[in-house]
């Protein structure tokens, strides 16, 4: 614009017009040659900056006195902007100050009738509703820490994820989950409410009708004097898909970096942002909720992910900004075509999971939504965003981020299931290109809490001597390669890579490449041992799209196609549906225990079959006859 006014200038021609119009040619120029030469130069900028004014942020809430939390940033949020849209759920809608008003309702009441003090843990079975919300607000004013309990787990879970974070109260939405488990909860002196006007069950009180009389005058500041960047914000529970749910123990601090994640990628105080995930795990609860709360915005919480009514509910609420995980973006791009596809104001997706091609179609079809692909543990020390945009990558080895959270890929044993160590006990980093085992080292920036009540748990979680004595390091538990532009790949959970004919097998790979397949519409990979050989062999439990069948000819010639010979799952179950946890991630222990036997096995089985070069069905003749080795796999 500077260029053409001179051009149209009658002055043009001065000396000093002259000079600042050569400067900025020159600096157009050199852009340019730097865009060419580092394309993702403007990307890195902005993540810098961002990353930048994140960090100043929480240095100086660290600094505060006393220490500024992120109910702190709530409230101030209530002060500046009282009438502000803050939670929209169905057909209501509560502004930031009716939200703390409520809150401080729930809060006096249970300091009233539940002798709650600072420091206490109560466990929360909630569903996707305010209610969650305010309860959490409520117990943060009065010091108090929640852990987030799956509400559909029961019996034998349940018990052990209640017992596991140490709460003396439980504060639940549904009776019936409740009372199965309630003479156990009584011989340990919990006190148990339930969110009803009346309750009739011994050893159960009801709390909606205290809440109703209580006052919504502001909690004193006093009541939480003692809260500390190391105190527990939150408990919020592993997804158990291989073993019963550890409750990671997410510090104040640690619920300071999620919550400012949704600003790195670029969120801001006018967005509308979309919870249909499951608001006791960390990505409903603390990136969607506690960002929402960090950048002063709205959230809209939905009760459960619904793929018919997603996008009605983002143009219903003006949604701008949305969360996926797992497989509900894939879920999205299968619901049917509709001409409104692309009628919305969603410009912006944070999530992670999401496979190659599955980015594609939900771009082609949903039009120009900035998907930021991340990586990130709840309980980890470490994370990555893909800020560049490039499809199938979780980030991009960046110097500087590097240097303030040290990581390295380093090499792993598949058979042993440990990193590779040199002569003098060290680990090995991979070469660029090959797969290595994410570490990431333990520091002041970046503390490791750990699981609660679980010692044993937390240092499984720990490596020493690293890359030098004395050292420690976060075991991640998950593979991932760098390419020739360092962005970073997601491959495998250690664990879900196997190990057949001296190779080792990436499940994602070969669910990727069955996924290709015109009749499949799932797959879930993983290894099953076999009597007489070494390693496991792969199998995958696939689901059929509509009104199509298993296909053994053309199957086997997509498997041989695009998959080397020991890749090649040897056997396929097919399934109505696949099971998932409840946040999308398939269940692989079950099915592995399983196995292969169609002796236990009611669904149709099928063995890949060399001899005929299709998969034949797994009758009980062949399945013995590859147990003596006669059936050669």
């Amino acid at each position: 614009h500077y260029i053409l006014s001179l051009l149209e200038s009658r002055y043009y021609g001065k000396e000093s017009d002259l000079m600042m119009f050569w400067f900025i040619v020159s600096a157009i120029i050199l852009l340019f040659a730097l865009r060419l030469r580092y394309p993702y130069l403007i990307a890195e900028a902005k993540y810098m900056r961002r990353i930048a004014i994140a960090m100043y942020r929480t240095t100086k809430y660290l600094k505060s006195k006393p220490f500024y939390t992120l109910l702190d940033r709530f409230l101030d949020s209530v002060r500046k902007n009282p009438h502000k849209a803050f939670i929209r759920f169905q057909d209501e809608t509560y502004s930031y100050a009716q939200t703390d008003k409520q809150s401080n309702k729930i809060a006096r009441s249970l300091l009233k009738h539940a002798d709650l003090h600072e420091g206490d843990t109560v466990a929360l079975l909630l569903g996707n509703e305010p209610m969650f919300l305010w309860m959490w607000l409520a117990l943060a004013k009065i010091g108090c820490s929640a852990a987030l309990l799956n509400h559909n787990i029961r019996s034998k879970s349940f018990l052990h994820c209640f017992t596991c974070c140490g709460a003396t109260v439980l504060i639940a939405g549904l009776q019936d989950a409740v009372e199965e488990v309630l003479p156990a909860l009584r011989e340990q002196g919990i006190s148990v409410y339930i969110l009803t006007d009346h309750v009739t069950t011994e050893g159960l009180e009801s709390l909606t009708d205290k809440i109703a009389q209580a006052s919504d005058e502001p909690i004193p500041a006093d009541l939480r004097a003692n809260i500390t960047l190391s105190s527990p914000a939150v408990y919020i529970y592993t997804s158990g898909t291989t073993g019963l749910p550890k409750a990671a123990v997410i510090a104040q601090l640690r619920l300071w970096a999620m919550a400012n994640f949704p600003s790195i990628c670029g969120v801001t105080s006018d967005d509308v942002v979309y919870v249909c995930l499951p608001l006791y795990h960390s990505a409903g609860f603390a990136i969607g909720f506690g960002g929402a709360i960090e950048r002063g915005a709205t959230v809209v919480v939905k009760s459960k992910f619904s793929s018919s009514q997603f996008w009605d509910d983002c143009r219903k609420y003006n949604v701008t900004v949305i969360q996926y995980i797992g497989e509900t973006m894939r879920y999205l791009c299968n619901t049917p075509k509709r001409v409104s596809d692309q009628v919305h104001n969603v410009r912006m997706a944070i999530g992670n999971g999401i496979r190659p091609e599955v980015w594609r179609t939900f771009i082609r079809r949903f039009g120009n939504v900035d998907i930021k692909e991340f990586y990130g543990a709840t309980e980890g020390t470490l994370g990555f965003l893909n800020y560049a945009g490039k499809i199938g990558a979780v980030g991009r080895v960046n110097y500087f981020h590097k240097k303030i959270y040290p990581y390295a890929l380093v090499k792993f044993d598949q058979e042993q299931e440990e990193p590779v160590r040199n002569a003098e006990g060290f680990c090995i980093e991979v070469a660029q290109g090959e797969t290595g085992l994410l570490v990431s080292k333990i520091t002041q920036k970046a503390r490791f809490a750990g699981y609660a009540r679980d010692p044993k748990q937390t240092e499984k979680k720990k490596l020493y001597n690293v890359f030098e004595k004395g050292d420690v390091y976060f075991n991640s538990g998950d593979l991932f390669r760098t390419d020739h532009e360092n962005f970073i790949y997601f491959q495998d959970r250690v664990g879900d890579t196997f190990r057949w004919k001296g190779e080792n097998v990436s499940t994602n790979e070969v669910s990727d490449i069955l996924t290709m397949a015109a009749s499949i519409e799932e797959a879930n990979v993983y290894g099953v041992t076999v009597q007489g050989y070494e390693g496991r062999t792969g199998m995958a439990t696939i689901t059929l799209k509509k009104d199509h069948q298993f296909e053994p000819d053309a199957i086997f010639s997509h498997m041989t196609t695009y998959l080397p010979s020991y890749a090649r799952p040897r056997f396929i179950r097919i399934q109505d549906c696949l099971a998932v946890t409840c946040t999308f991630k398939q269940l692989k222990g079950k099915l592995v225990e399983e196995g292969f036997n169609p002796a236990v096995i009611t669904d149709p089985l099928f063995v890949l079959d060399e001899t005929v070069k299709s998969y034949s069905p797994l009758t009980r003749d062949t399945y013995q006859s590859i147990l003596d080795g006669h059936f050669r796999l």
